[in-house]
């Protein structure tokens, strides 16, 4: 089964391709470079083969988009419509979410946050929390049995220091990286320790709060543009997996394709 998954954020678009079910490549791109994006899609689209029975030279393959951006949603389905003569797969539209939800408007949950969750509870099969940290930061529960309980959101890195900078007199906007001490002998410094290590011990509070809540510790995965910065800090964290939102895609995909063969 071959796959072009696109996962549109609030700041970035992913992009993986999966050929035979197996990653191939995958890219970040900027949301608002249309053009990159345009050139990466026909690129990776044409590693594709083309359907035997096709005398136009279709490709054996779907695009599949998880999105929590609409007007870039429509971008893409623009670009597929127009540039490769496809049309997107949207999850939560044209396809099922591969888990169920016990929350209160399951309609309104980031369908990122469902496909990274579900494709960690395939591989762990039990109790699991994934945190993703990207523009804002998501940490999630699935109970043993599979079923998205529900999560925490708050600002990522690069919200909370424009908000610092935007709403004081003279504390400047940093880049936050991970610290040589725990405490900054500089304003800059100082910031970047309160925002790095602050992250790393809310997630930790909620972890917790979460196992009391379901009697033990569940495994932790983390994903997301800032996570690879931060595990070496977090000992209580079971695995780092880059590209949980690409993978999730590609399951739930697969998942329906199942179903629908089942019910033919």
């Amino acid at each position: 089964m071959n796959i072009v998954a696109i996962d549109i954020g609030n700041t970035k678009i992913g992009v993986g391709l999966f050929l035979d079910g197996k990653e191939d490549s995958i890219e970040s791109l900027s949301g608002r470079a249309e053009a990159d994006l345009k050139s990466y899609l026909a690129s990776i689209w044409q590693k594709i083969p083309a359907l035997e029975s096709s005398a136009e030279a279709k490709r054996n393959g779907a695009i599949v988009v998880s999105s929590v951006k609409p007007a870039w949603t429509e971008m893409v389905r623009r670009i597929a419509r127009d540039d490769l003569q496809e049309d997107i797969h949207l999850i939560g539209e044209d396809i099922p979410l591969p888990m169920s939800l016990w929350v209160d408007q399951p309609e309104k949950v980031g369908t990122d946050r469902v496909v990274s969750a579900a494709a960690a509870y395939d591989v762990v099969e039990s109790a699991v929390v994934v945190a993703d940290f990207g523009t804002a930061v998501t940490i999630d529960l699935v109970d043993a049995n599979g079923v998205f309980l529900g999560g925490v959101i708050w600002p990522g890195f690069e919200i909370s220091a424009q908000a610092l900078k935007d709403n004081t007199a003279q504390l400047p906007k940093v880049t936050v990286h991970r610290p040589e001490a725990p405490y900054g002998k500089n304003t800059a410094d100082a910031i970047n320790c309160g925002l790095y290590y602050s992250v790393i011990g809310a997630m930790e509070e909620i972890i917790r709060r979460y196992a009391e809540e379901i009697g033990h510790w569940p495994q932790t995965i983390i994903t997301g543009s800032g996570a690879k910065m931060i595990v070496d800090d977090c000992p209580f964290v079971d695995n780092y997996v880059p590209n949980l939102v690409l993978k999730g895609i590609v399951l739930a995909y697969m998942k329906y394709i199942e179903t629908k063969s089942e019910t033919v």
